[in-house]
């Protein structure tokens, strides 16, 4: 079981590549078996992550993910409500999407959009916004008693980080769909948002579902610490496993490769 980061990585405000991906690697590692863990106990692990736009939410989810099971490590990503959805208790959509047992679900922008975008965009009222703020404590706590283990993660980026990671989206191909015209509405309202995110930490910050904030100016520390933390908040072992052999290929025997006329992909590269 992981304690933190590497002390050699505690210090000073660049991370080499290398480094970085040395201390990914020793982390995913730990992941994959805590992803064996989870399944033998059973265990319920709902991870949500909100923040600023730009502050890295996305690459963090696929720090997490990539060297795991999608079957195991779902990721809940959902669109705009729709016309149905939009008419139920606000809740309600989400709460199909938490984990059974086996499972940890990972939430990329969840319930709390009525509390930050929602809110900010006037897409909402504010009697629903307190309404929210009041009652979304106690729907935690009865998230957390049902057995859940709930993580809170709110990323954190500097006015001047974000403007230059928004900027490197507009002209670079493969992040434009990253640019989105709400993005460009919320970056100019950036003290709506500060306040927005103060009052939501002030109504749901408890002591059942605490909220833990990653400052993410520097996004490969961002992760690790990331990636860090969510294992010191499960307990988990490291199952013993019987040791893996490959068998004996069977031989060919009569078997011919066909000659059969394959559309084979172009060799471009």
């Amino acid at each position: 079981m992981t304690d933190g980061n590497s002390d050699d990585l505690k210090t000073g405000d660049k991370l080499k590549r290398k480094d970085y991906e040395r201390e990914l690697a020793r982390l995913h590692v730990e992941f994959v078996k805590l992803q064996r863990w989870v399944v033998h106990k059973g265990l319920k692990v709902c991870i949500v992550f909100e923040g600023r736009d730009g502050a890295g939410k996305g690459g963090t989810v696929k720090a997490i993910t990539e060297r795991v099971s999608p079957r195991i490590f779902r990721v809940v990503a959902l669109p705009a409500p729709t016309e149905r959805e939009s008419s139920q208790m606000y809740l309600q959509r989400y709460i199909p999407h938490l984990p059974a047992a086996g499972e940890i679900v990972i939430f990329d922008r969840s319930w709390y959009n009525r509390a930050g975008v929602e809110r900010i965009m006037g897409f909402c009222g504010e009697e629903q916004v307190e309404r929210f703020l009041r009652l979304t404590p106690l729907v935690e706590k009865a998230i957390v008693e049902s057995g859940i283990i709930l993580l809170k993660y709110w990323l954190e980026v500097n006015p001047e980080e974000q403007t230059r990671r928004l900027e490197a989206r507009i002209d670079d191909g493969r992040k434009t769909w990253k640019l989105s015209d709400m993005d460009l509405k919320s970056y100019s309202r950036w003290y709506d948002y500060s306040r927005a995110r103060d009052e939501m930490f002030l109504a749901t910050d408890t002591a059942w579902a605490p909220w833990y904030v990653v400052p993410s100016d520097n996004k490969r520390r961002a992760r690790l610490n990331v990636l860090s933390h969510i294992l010191s908040k499960i307990p988990y072992e490291d199952m013993p496993r019987a040791k893996v052999k490959l068998p004996k290929r069977q031989e060919r025997g009569d078997y011919n490769d066909p000659d059969y006329p394959y559309k084979v992909i172009p060799e471009i590269f």
